[in-house]
């Protein structure tokens, strides 16, 4: 016979969107317990970039613009509580970032995107190249390669060190008492009257009242087992970390989904690939090498940089690009958070806060019919 541990909910996945929404439960007086089939905040969480946009992708529908919003104004409140509760600084600045145009069709794409983020009272400013040699003089080097129509800086957009600040979260959910079961998959699951009566992971049993996947790309194996489908797939992202002895720039570099993230220590990531390769979270040559000729195109006194490290970590995509948000059909106990994409530590404050209200039985600061994991359906 296994034990039984039992808690107000259980969170089934211990990546950024897991360990937060422990973290809004746990100060919400709930106990919680987070089980991960790895070590907790290890996959995708660890391997991002640690972008913070103002909201979220230009073009995105209302409801997630809203998630976005919500997300990145509680990272700055966030960052400043889990450094009062565990000592660890994440990192997190408001550091600002270009939006580069390369040819005269981005450019023009630019310049509706800087009249909607004027429109959502975002701080931009719309600038040509030679005013943008002068703000951002290291784009100013006359061996750069890739050429820049326009550029459009968003002074909002700040950053985190993701694995401080996954770390930050694990210890303030350890301190708050959260039970957290590393390297256990969920084996079994027993089923009661419409519910999820208790799940088996290694050899305990666990019951709960509550629920919640937050398992990534790997949710759909999750969802399996408590007998719900929902088409996620993973989707692997090669980064590059440069380290130079003196910091050349600090404000964020994107180019359409490539980007340059500088930290305040003279290192510098260098992001990101989109590759449909199954659960493979090998780095290649081919993602290496595109991301280095990228880099140095942009920025060619990187050439000199240390090469410090590669890595690529899996994010889980839906087929429309929204995440799931809302409870499990035909599961009266049980829900699901998944499927960010790359957005994961971004939205994972937001995500928190709405998934913890409707978990307590509340109504979600955001509406999430837009996200229902019943919408392929609709």
């Amino acid at each position: 016979m296994s034990d039984t541990l039992t808690s107000d909910c259980l969170i089934i996945g211990g990546g950024v969107i897991g360990l937060s929404l422990a973290y809004e439960l746990a100060c919400a007086g709930l106990s919680v317990h987070v089980v991960d089939q790895g070590a907790p905040g290890r996959e995708a969480s660890w391997a991002g970039a640690g972008i913070l946009p103002p909201q979220s992708e230009l073009g995105a529908p209302a409801a997630l613009k809203e998630l976005g919003i919500l997300s990145s104004r509680l990272h700055a409140e966030w960052s400043v509580r889990l450094e009062d509760e565990t000592g660890v600084d994440n990192g997190y600045r408001r550091c600002g970032a270009w939006n580069l145009a390369t040819n005269q069709g981005e450019a023009a794409e630019l310049e509706r995107a800087a009249a909607a983020w004027r429109d959502d009272d975002l701080d931009v400013q719309l600038v040509d190249p030679d005013e943008l040699a002068q703000l951002e003089p290291v784009l100013a080097d006359q061996r750069r390669r890739l050429p820049i129509q326009a550029a459009a800086l968003l002074a909002d957009e700040s950053q985190v060190r993701n694995p401080r600040h996954l770390r930050a979260l694990l210890s303030a959910c350890q301190r708050r008492g959260v039970t957290i079961t590393a390297n256990s998959a969920i084996t079994d699951v027993e089923h009661a009257a419409g519910r999820v009566a208790a799940v088996q992971s290694g050899t305990t049993r666990i019951s709960a009242g509550h629920y919640c996947v937050t398992a990534g790309a790997w949710s759909g194996g999750v969802l399996e087992r408590l007998g719900a489908s929902l088409p996620i797939r993973p989707m692997r992202g090669q980064i590059v970390l440069l380290s130079t002895i003196a910091t050349l720039f600090s404000r964020v570099l994107n180019v359409g989904p490539r980007y340059l993230v500088p930290r305040a220590d003279g290192r510098v990531l260098v992001g990101s690939t989109v590759e449909d390769a199954g659960f493979n979270k090998q780095t290649t040559a081919d993602g290496v090498g595109g991301l280095l000729r990228f880099a140095l195109e942009l920025v060619p006194a990187l050439a000199d940089a240390r090469l410090e490290r590669t890595w690529a970590g899996l994010r889980p995509q839906t087929d429309d690009g929204l995440p799931y948000l809302g409870r499990l059909p035909n599961l009266a106990n049980a829900s699901v958070a998944t499927g960010h994409f790359r957005s994961g530590l971004h939205l994972s404050t937001g995500t928190a806060v709405v998934m913890g209200q409707l978990i307590r039985g509340e109504t979600p600061r955001v509406d999430l019919a837009p996200f229902s994991p019943t919408r392929q359906a609709n």
